[in-house]
């Protein structure tokens, strides 16, 4: 631990809970601004003169390498004849686009057909891309839009690419850099959903309109088909083959978890559905299925949150309100997404963190419903559809299944019917010899049970070099992942690896994620310092071998476990963060998560935020555990502003921060496999080095 030396200078301790705007780090919002940059320039060195070196160095390679073998396996989508697959290795850092045949993936060593090299793209044309995105039609229609990003921000340049030739079109669709997202109408038509142009982007930074685009024309004249007002969060489509005429649906995204759904047409949207506005939504030819958040009640029935029901989408639209109840939730059992795959519902469900896979087939005569056959209970489970479009579907399904110490195994369920059958095998990428995982359930702060998987060796000595990490947000779950990087230079080295599942995530539904939210937030931090308390209550370890880390929404939690539980970590790793809660929604893409936080500039809704914003709340004189703030400043999603006014304001205050920037990597760790491994290794280095535990020679 290290106590905050007395200081003089007048900024020490600002901004506070009590006078919040008194910030005089502003000038560290500024992302280009040269004295922001002199700021980074100088952080950067001091943390790599401290934790870099030869042992980085050794540990970054192996983890790069990792990373880029070959033998890792391809994910594809079909469309057409084809797979389709996005590959990086040590030889193509920036990554291929490539396609095969269904026959040629089974077999052990597939050839591949490179449709697009993003390395050399960018080095013809001396731009930072990366491959953020691609829109195309069914099936092997040849005209793609790819999204171009600089550096992997969000925002990205649209391009037309064809497949035939291998090159973009000349005189095809460009837009310049925004954020944007494009569907086709058809082979000449784009609907375009951009905050490109005067007056077409939210607050939060978002496309406001969704434009009619012509093939020729320019982009400025393209009509406004559908739109929402600025305050909203963004407005978006998409083009639903499944029926017997091509549809639209317009969304107008109200919040973060709360949305306005449109039936239209091309030249615009003609019914609003009359649905409540927090529902997850899916239809497919004439189902229509919505997913509850909240009670409703409709046709005499009060139906509870989580509740999914389904009908026939005609029917809904000639008023008939006769819903069928697909799933029920239980209290710890919730449904954590749904897709159509030919014309079966699948159901992705966690039951007391077991993962369950549902179909529910309809018809006139009522649901049918079966668990897809041949998946463990234990685990990770993901399953998702074969086709990149559901016009195409047959009704394959792809799963991958996976714990912390099983390498993914990549199958195929054809016809979601038939037993799984193994495609790829990941490569073992650590020893897991002695190790075993366990499940265990701490007490948070107001009696409730919170869950967490801890992986490490059988045997407890008291003092073992913990690896903790939660996240308690969006209600994203986490779950228990096969992963490289802590298992070659964690676990391998004999250390302890703990994911929780925190409030304000999804495990258990929306009471779990509610609990966690906006005022409740402070409960999610809770948890996860009441997971770390009950390791030493377990005699797994003590409280100054316990090494923290987390990101993005993960970073209020992190930096709250400084300010508010500082004795119960040895050192924090905070990534990509947001923590000054006075002014997030002010900063890029902030706007658009009041929903889960609230709104600083409503008096009573900041008496909630001021007590989770550590950026307001560290002050002087305290015990506070050494702490890395890393971030990267293409970011354009998460402000690096929040880390480097943290470090900044902890460093004057006399506190052991560091701080690391990477110049680009987006809302990620890196533009390739090596810059996402240094951003890793050094966050396990810093870790390691403060929480005594010297691992060089294990």
């Amino acid at each position: 631990m290290s106590k905050a030396r007395s200081t003089t200078k007048s900024q020490a301790g600002r901004p506070t809970p009590s006078a919040p705007d008194d910030d005089p780090y502003l000038w560290l919002e500024e992302i280009d601004g040269g004295r922001a940059l002199n700021f980074v320039e100088r952080q950067n060195g001091r943390t790599m003169r401290a934790f870099g070196g030869a042992a980085f160095e050794r540990d970054r390679d192996a983890l790069a390498s990792i990373y880029n073998r070959s033998d890792n396996i391809p994910y594809v989508a079909r469309r057409g004849d084809h797979l389709y697959n996005f590959w990086r290795d040590a030889s193509n850092l920036r990554g291929l686009w490539r396609m095969t045949t269904p026959d040629e993936f089974r077999k052990p060593n597939p050839s591949w057909e490179t449709l697009l090299d993003i390395d050399q793209l960018a080095a013809k044309e001396g731009e930072d891309w990366l491959l953020n995105s691609m829109a195309s039609l069914p099936r092997d229609h040849p005209r793609i839009i790819l999204g171009l990003s600089r550096g992997g921000s969000d925002a990205a340049v649209l391009r037309e690419f064809d497949l035939n030739t291998k090159d973009f079109v000349a005189d095809g669709f460009t837009l310049p850099e925004a954020k944007s997202g494009a569907t086709w109408v058809d082979p000449d038509t784009l609907l375009l959903s951009s905050a490109h142009g005067r007056g077409m982007a939210t607050t939060a930074g978002y496309s406001r309109t969704v434009r009619l685009w012509r093939r020729g024309e320019p982009v400025d004249r393209a009509a406004v088909v559908f739109e929402t007002t600025p305050d909203r969060m963004w407005a978006c489509c998409e083009v639903d083959r499944t029926g017997p005429l091509p549809r639209v649906w317009f969304v107008d995204h109200l919040d973060f978890f709360n949305s306005d759904v449109w039936l239209g047409t091309e030249t615009g949207a003609s019914v609003k559905l009359d649905l409540p506005s927090d529902i997850w939504l899916r239809v497919h030819r004439d189902w229509l299925v919505v997913k509850l958040r909240s009670a409703w009640s409709i046709a005499g029935v009060t139906h509870p949150p989580d509740t999914v029901l389904g009908m026939s989408l005609s029917a809904f639209l000639a008023g008939d309100r006769n819903f069928t109840i697909v799933f029920t939730p239980g209290p710890r059992r919730a449904l954590q997404g749904l897709f159509w795959a030919d014309d079966k519902l699948v159901l992705s469900i966690l039951d007391e963190l077991r993962p369950i896979f549902e179909t529910c087939t309809p018809s006139s005569a009522g649901w049918s419903h079966e668990n897809l056959r041949g998946l463990p209970s234990i685990g990770v489970v993901d399953v998702w559809p074969l086709d990149r479009h559901p016009t195409e579907s047959n009704g394959d399904l792809l799963a991958t299944v996976q714990d912390p110490l099983t390498s993914p195994s990549l199958m195929l369920i054809e016809r979601s019917i038939s037993s799984p059958i193994v495609l790829k095998q990941a490569p073992k990428t650590f020893s897991a010899d002695g190790l075993v995982v366990t499940q265990h359930e701490a007490i948070s702060i107001d009696g409730e049970r919170i869950p967490y998987v801890q992986t490490g060796p059988a045997a407890e000595t008291g003092n073992a070099p913990v690896h903790l990490s939660g996240y308690g947000g969006f209600g994203l779950s986490v779950r228990p992942y096969y992963d490289a990087a802590l298992g070659k230079l964690w676990l391998e080295r004999g250390g302890t690896t703990v994911q929780a599942n925190l409030r304000g995530g999804g495990e258990f539904g929306t009471r779990w994620h509610d609990a966690g939210r906006l005022a409740g937030k402070t409960l999610s931090h809770d948890d996860f310092a009441a997971v770390a308390a009950d390791l030493v209550r377990r005699g797994v370890t003590g409280p100054r071998r316990i090494a923290a880390e987390s990101g993005s929404n993960g970073g209020i939690l992190i930096s709250n476990m400084l300010t508010r539980y500082p004795a119960r970590f040895g050192a924090l790793f905070c990534t990509i963060p947001l923590i000054d809660m006075r002014r997030y929604t002010k900063l890029l893409a902030g706007a658009s998560w009041i929903a889960e936080y609230g709104d600083p500039d409503k008096p009573e809704e900041w008496e909630w935020l001021k007590t989770y914003s550590a950026y307001h709340a560290a002050k002087p004189g305290q015990s506070y555990p050494s702490i890395l703030i890393a971030t990267t400043r293409r970011d354009d999603r998460v402000h690096p502003g929040h880390a480097r006014k943290m470090v900044a304001k902890l460093q004057v205050m006399g506190y052991e921060a560091y701080f690391y920037e990477a110049d680009a990597g987006g809302h990620g760790y890196g533009r390739d496999n090596k810059e996402h491994a240094s951003f890793q290794v050094l966050g396990f280095r810093f870790l390691k080095s403060k929480i005594g535990w010297l691992d060089d020679m294990a």
